[in-house]
């Protein structure tokens, strides 16, 4: 039965490290280390459960849990053979919080708890020494004034300084006893100052109350804050950890220091720290005194330094993990106060994967866990030196990860011109659109006032491995002046900008840039990661240059090529326009049959840098009114270039204005009115595919149809595509196979997929348009209130970014189901930029797709989170099965 209160002491403690959940990581492995025989001062840990509870009595803790803190007391004083409140050897007390996953620096502490007056005696008397005893007691007002009183910092640290100022010293262990007595009665008055009452001098009293602080620090908002940037549940709740004091400020033969059983930086196997001596806990972290290296501790105190040695040793060993440690030395001898899971950096999270295998600690399985898909993404972008002092002067979405510096550019044009003269540039845009597709190649960054996630700026910077900004409202563009105005000031085209597209940050002037270096480890690490997954990763490409990086980082095959953005390539857009602007089907075609060889051209490049892998090419979607200018000046220089007049052009261009384009003559429903431009693509693909065949290489193109709703509309496009195909394949005399598919993005489609299914060759999910649809979002749009909606919980992610399994999923798990009940072996992806994401992507592993597809540089994250996934799901299996075998075997029994 699960208690409230769990001791720890004496080689014996009351649970283990399979608790985390309902002691924390700190309080299961103080409760570890205890029955390893670890050195550890004893004392007992108050459940997570408690802190939920304490929530719900209305941030008061119960008559129940205050007997037991009692009962556990006097447990505590058995084991360390001193009294709490002791007026002569008094027991004094650390609280600390511990959540189930570390939290460093995001909760409270409390040192020293238990002294007052009368105990300081005490502590003067067993110790000998009064500068330490009063150095303990100011501290202890200190940190209990900051955490449960609501006393800021700043209000003790004036006092001390004022202190070391007047002595003329600059360390604070250079004040002496006399002086630290003085800074007591100083930061008592501080106390009663600033909280409008005396400092208490009951132990008890401090306890309960240290206690309900660190249950409310559970959620001040530099802890909500670090849950939301990494996934951790609000409702979990922390254990408190309250354990006998031991003392690293008694003198020279004393100390206090923090090391890893590996270097956290680059995961070298070697021990790796820092401490000090006569010091606290905290003095390490502070930065108040220089640490020295743990390799020193070995010339000062060698028996301390093997005995650490040996525990750091055996704790890896018996956690299979890098450890982070804190220890105390007390007059020479050495107590571990804790031990937990080291974070580290991305680079050595693989390498200690890496190592760790080879040195048979861990199995491959386990290695794969042990990275997350957030390091890899790390590895493969520059990021800004975490050392550099950095001004933010906006902040938007983290729409696509790493750090671009530049000068501000505000037109693709701009942006190409400048690049071409050398310059860098951060391409700063209201939105960016299909057009300005050379300026973001340009550009080393971009940044947007508007848009979401999976806006164009975003998807298109994925895709290219780019830093992007997006929908930063604080932005106020003004393009035909070249500024942008943040916070009032006004910033222009000689202004450098950093972007941290990690973070959503805009940062002013030039930061510097890590770019990190993928090592031998890393293409190990991948390739044990493809020994697991059972879903195939393939890439969004739509260039040779796109496609040849997504193979670099190990895509099998294309999911998606847009075709669009071939239309923008050097001086097409011009036969493009002529297209859009010809009065009938004669003219059309004239356009059309100019733009062929191009889009086979673009196809032939995509095929050969793919070699062989399958390629799947998405027909025209967006409408025509993206490929023409909206200003009159524009469609003034367009009409002059086209040979028309300007009246034309506008009335044309009217024509294809829509109300809501995303909803509108776009897609299939293209390819229904305007067959022959579906026609000239399909030629173009199957034309391209020839040409490989005939050099010797294999092939198998994947024509996919966008946005039908109905069967009809893919069962004419289809036959058109067929007619076309074969007409191309029978004139070169060659054999070449190729698939004609759909994709799946209108909810209709997914409803009677089994339908479907009779027409396609393979389903395709197009997750960006499902999620618009399901939910009636604008993704360019809902990126303003998105983030509210996350913040107050009515929706758990953002679904643009994770797919939301319950209404979304359904569809395409529904979708998936129906359409191999007419085809069982129906081949079935994901081509939206949910595929990139690893929670998406452990759901599409789930429901059964045989791939999903994603931006190039995100192929490494997919392969990692496809791993995870197939890994986790072996494990569920086999767990399922044990669990159905025990039932049966007492049932039998029964």
């Amino acid at each position: 039965m699960a208690k409230n209160v769990y001791f720890f002491g004496n080689k014996k403690a009351e649970a283990d490290a399979s608790m985390k959940n309902l002691l924390g990581g700190k309080g299961a492995n103080l409760a570890e280390m205890t029955n390893l025989g670890v050195p550890v001062p004893a004392g007992f840990t108050i459940s997570t459960e408690m802190c939920l509870d304490y929530y719900k009595n209305g941030m008061k803790l119960s008559d129940e849990l205050l007997a037991d803190v009692k009962a556990n007391i006097a447990k505590t004083e058995e084991a360390m053979g001193m009294k709490f409140n002791d007026p002569n050897d008094p027991l004094l007390f650390s609280v600390r919080s511990g959540a189930r996953v570390s939290m460093p620096g995001m909760m409270d502490t409390v040192l020293n708890l238990g002294l007052n007056d009368i105990t300081v005696q005490g502590l003067i008397k067993k110790s000998g020494n009064p500068r330490f005893a009063y150095d303990s007691y100011r501290r202890f007002i200190n940190m209990y004034g900051d955490v449960v009183m609501g006393v800021h910092h700043e209000h003790f640290e004036e006092k001390i300084s004022a202190m070391k100022k007047s002595r003329g010293v600059e360390n604070d262990t250079d004040l002496s006893g006399d002086d630290l007595k003085q800074l007591v009665e100083e930061y008592k008055e501080v106390v009663k100052t600033h909280a409008g009452k005396s400092f208490p001098n009951d132990g008890f009293e401090q306890l309960v109350l240290a206690i309900s602080a660190v249950f409310g620090s559970w959620n001040v908002p530099r802890a909500i804050k670090y849950r939301k940037l990494n996934g951790i549940d609000d409702s979990w709740g922390t254990a408190v950890n309250v354990q006998s004091m031991v003392y690293g400020n008694m003198g020279e033969t004393s100390g206090t220091g923090v090391a890893f059983t590996r270097n956290p930086s680059d995961g070298e196997n070697k021990f790796y720290g820092e401490f000090l001596m006569n010091a606290q806990g905290e003095d390490v972290v502070a930065g108040i005194r220089t640490p020295q290296e743990i390799s020193e501790l070995e010339k000062i105190m060698p028996n301390c330094y093997k005995e650490l040695v040996d525990i750091y040793q055996n704790l890896e060993l018996h956690y299979k993990d890098m450890q982070d440690m804190e220890f105390t030395i007390q007059e020479g001898i050495l107590y571990m106060l804790q031990t937990r899971t080291g974070k580290r950096t991305a680079a050595a999270a693989v390498k200690m994967a890496v190592d760790m295998f080879a040195e048979n600690l861990i199995d491959k399985e386990t290695a794969i866990g042990r990275v997350t898909p957030e390091q890899l993404d790390m590895l493969l972008h520059p990021t800004i030196d975490p050392k550099a002092k950095l001004t933010v002067i906006a902040t938007g979405l983290p729409a696509s990860p790493g750090a671009a510096v530049g000068k501000c550019s505000f037109s693709a044009d701009d942006a190409e011109e400048r690049k071409a003269n050398g310059e860098s540039v951060i391409l700063v845009r209201q939105e960016t659109s299909p057009e300005d597709i050379g300026g973001m190649d340009a550009a080393e960054g971009i940044l947007t006032a508007r848009g979401g996630m999976t806006s164009h700026a975003a998807v298109v910077a994925r895709g290219m491995g780019k830093c992007c900004v997006a929908g930063c409202a604080a932005l106020d563009i003004n393009e035909k002046a070249e500024t942008v105005t943040i916070d009032g000031k006004v910033y222009g085209p000689s202004d450098s900008i950093t972007l941290n597209g990690s973070a959503g940050e805009v940062i002013l002037g030039e930061a510097p840039l890590i770019t990190p270096e993928v090592s031998g480890d890393f293409g190990t690490f991948m390739s044990w990661t493809d020994e697991f997954k059972t879903m195939a990763i393939r890439t969004n490409a739509d260039t040779p240059h796109d496609a040849t990086v997504a193979r670099e980082f190990g895509a099998e095959g294309i999911g998606l090529t847009r075709t669009e953005h071939m239309f923008f390539e050097g001086d097409r857009i011009k036969s493009v326009r002529e297209m859009i602007l010809a009065k009938d089907l004669d003219g059309r075609k004239v356009a059309l049959a100019k733009l062929l060889p191009m889009q086979k051209g673009d196809f032939v490049g995509i095929f050969e840098a793919m070699d062989g892998l399958p390629v799947t090419i998405r027909l025209l979607d967006p409408p025509l009114h993206e490929f023409v200018p909206h200003t009159a000046e524009a469609q003034a220089d367009m009409a002059k270039e086209m040979g028309m007049s300007a009246e034309e052009v506008r009335v044309r261009v009217d024509q294809l204005h829509e109300f809501n384009p995303m909803l509108g003559h776009r897609g299939c429903r293209l390819g229904i009115t305007y067959p022959e431009i579906y026609d000239m693509q399909v030629e173009a693909i199957i034309s391209a595919a020839v040409d490989i065949v005939k050099s010797g290489k294999a092939i198998v193109p994947e024509i996919m149809i966008p946005l039908i709703g109905t069967v009809a509309e893919l069962k004419i496009l289809k036959d058109n595509a067929i007619k076309v195909a074969d007409s191309v394949i029978a004139a070169a005399g060659v054999k070449l196979d190729y698939l004609v598919g759909t994709m799946i993005e209108i909810p209709r489609a997914a409803l009677i997929a089994d339908q479907v299914a009779v027409e396609a060759d393979f389903f395709s999910f197009g997750t960006n348009d499902l999620t618009q649809m399901a939910f009636g979002y604008s993704r360019d749009d809902a990126g303003v209130f998105l983030p509210e909606y996350v913040d107050q919980k009515i929706l758990a992610d953002d679904p643009f970014q994770s797919i939301d399994q319950e209404g979304v999923g359904m569809l395409v798990q529904y979708g998936v189901d129906r359409g191999r009940s007419t085809k069982p072996n129906l081949k079935i992806g994901v081509c939206g930029e949910h595929g990139g994401d690893p929670k998406s992507i452990e759901f599409f592993n789930r429901v059964g797709l045989n791939y999903v597809s994603c931006s190039p540089f995100r192929v490494p994250i997919a392969r990692l989170a496809a791993a995870q996934a197939a890994i986790a799901s072996k494990k569920k299996t086999k767990l399922d099965v044990s669990v159905g075998t025990i039932t049966a075997k007492s049932k039998v029994n029964a």
